[in-house]
Parts: structure tokens; sequence; C-alpha cells
């Protein structure tokens, strides 16, 4: 994850390490993140999200084990505090667009598992209509960790990742799976852009991040939904004779841009 700001701060942005994740037993979950917040308001906290789920049930699983099962891992992808800017503003654009929602969800998975951002060296690498094999993507998560995983728990990571990636757009097919283009929205974009710039980012450096890089996107396309973000309200973009300009104040409570202007009064 390429970052100027230091980790413990990215850390209170929502940004997630760790050698493991809901992936290794789960998918991004899109199906439950959008009934779950189709019962819950934007201004939900983290023991509203938790009542729902556990006590009344609203994601309709069978036991009270799995139910707490599910808010453990939908937790561990997304965080679901407001506190986080990244969890804030996710949900802010969730209901904007609802085509955006299965990117937006893996934009924000991708923040905070590691094992999801390791897989994109797989996906990404591949044009539309190429088959991605299993055992690609099996030799990929497993580099570098050769006694990490059973065959048995490398496969079903694969599976879930593979799975999280076509409920994303990236990919089709059940058994066989093509690599497609996902469809991209300004939402996508200017949360790219917002994940950039908790990073340190900014001007032009904001469209060669990492995140922006996960939209597979060419830049001109990117430019125009930025330019088509900027005319809804959702950021401030400016570009000017190559000089680019991406503003997103109106996103942070004081306390984080306090943060951040620490930093780019650092760099500047």
């Amino acid at each position: 994850m390429d970052s100027l700001i230091p980790q413990e701060t990215l850390i209170k942005f929502g940004f997630k390490w760790g050698k493991s994740g809901a992936h290794s037993s789960r998918t991004i979950m899109l199906a439950e993140l959008q009934a779950l917040f189709s019962v819950t308001p934007v201004s939900a906290t983290l023991e509203h999200y938790q009542t729902e789920i556990i006590k009344h049930n609203c994601l309709n699983k069978s036991t009270e084990n799995t139910r707490k099962l599910t808010f453990r891992h939908l937790k561990d992808l997304y965080g679901l505090e407001s506190q986080q800017a990244l969890f804030r503003v996710f949900r802010l654009f969730w209901e904007s667009d609802p085509t955006a929602q299965g990117l937006l969800a893996l934009q924000l998975a991708y923040a905070r598992d590691t094992l999801l951002r390791k897989s994109s060296d797989c996906i990404l690498v591949h044009k539309p209509g190429e088959h991605i094999k299993r055992d690609e993507m099996e030799a990929l998560l497993s580099k570098d960790a050769l006694d990490r995983f059973s065959a048995a728990s490398l496969k079903s990571l694969a599976q879930n990742i593979n799975s999280s990636w076509t409920q994303a757009g990236y990919l089709k097919g059940k058994g066989i799976k093509i690599h497609q283009l996902p469809t991209i929205s300004p939402i996508n974009v200017s949360y790219a852009l917002f994940q950039g710039y908790l990073c340190g980012l900014s001007g032009e450096r904001l469209f060669n991040s990492v995140w922006i890089k996960l939209l597979h996107t060419p830049l001109e396309t990117l430019q125009t939904l930025a330019s088509a973000a900027s005319y809804r309200g959702l950021i401030d973009y400016k570009e000017s004779g190559g000089v680019v300009d991406v503003r997103f104040n109106h996103f942070l409570n004081p306390d984080e841009q306090r943060l951040l202007q620490t930093h780019y009064q650092t760099v500047t």
C-alpha cells in the first residue's frame, strides 16, 4: 500500500493490515451488506449494526453463532464505525448509486484485507476475455507462505477471493472465471481519489495511486468521471493546463483535517 502517511494515522482512518482476514471463510458479502444497510440509517453506530445482525437477525441467519460470525466478518471487512473516515464516506456514497455498490464494497475491503490486496496482482494483469484459473490465484496467495495454508484452505481462500472479484464486476462465470472490465461510476472514482488523499497524495499523484489503478480504467475516462462527480457535488475537482486540484474537506471532521494538514504542511 503506497502511503506518505504514518500507519498509525491510516489505522485511525480505517485502513487495516494483517496476515489473514474474512476471506479465509467469506467473500466481500455484498448481499449481506446491502441487506444490513437497507434497515439501518447512514448515522448508525457499530452497536446499532451489531444489534440488527445479532439480536434482530436482519440477515436471516439460522443460528446465533452464525449471526455473531457474520457481524465479526462484516466488521473485519468494512469497519462499520463512523469514526473511521473510510467507512463514513463509504456509507454516505452507498445510497448515491446502487450500480456502484459491488465495486464500492470491494474498494473498502481492499483497504482492509491484505490477501485481497495481494490477489489484485492476479486479476489486473489479465485482459478482458482471458480465463483466470483458480490454481493461478492459489499460487499467488501461497507465494512466500508455502507452509501457511493447507491445500483445502488455499482452495477455499482462492474461491472466496475470486467470488469477491466477481461480485465487484471484474470476473464473470461460475466454474470458469473470465476477466471483464468492471462498470465504473463517478462514485467509485470519487472514493478511490479519497482513499489516495487519506494516504497523503494530492494533485496528479491521486490519479496514479493503487486505489485508482484498482479501477482498471484509462486516465481520460477517470478524469471525465471525476468531472461528473464534481458536478454532482461529490468532490471538488479542477483540472487546467495539466494542473490537477482535488479537495475533500467536507468529508473530514476537524481531527482528521488536522492530521492531514500536518502532513501536507510538511511536504509543501
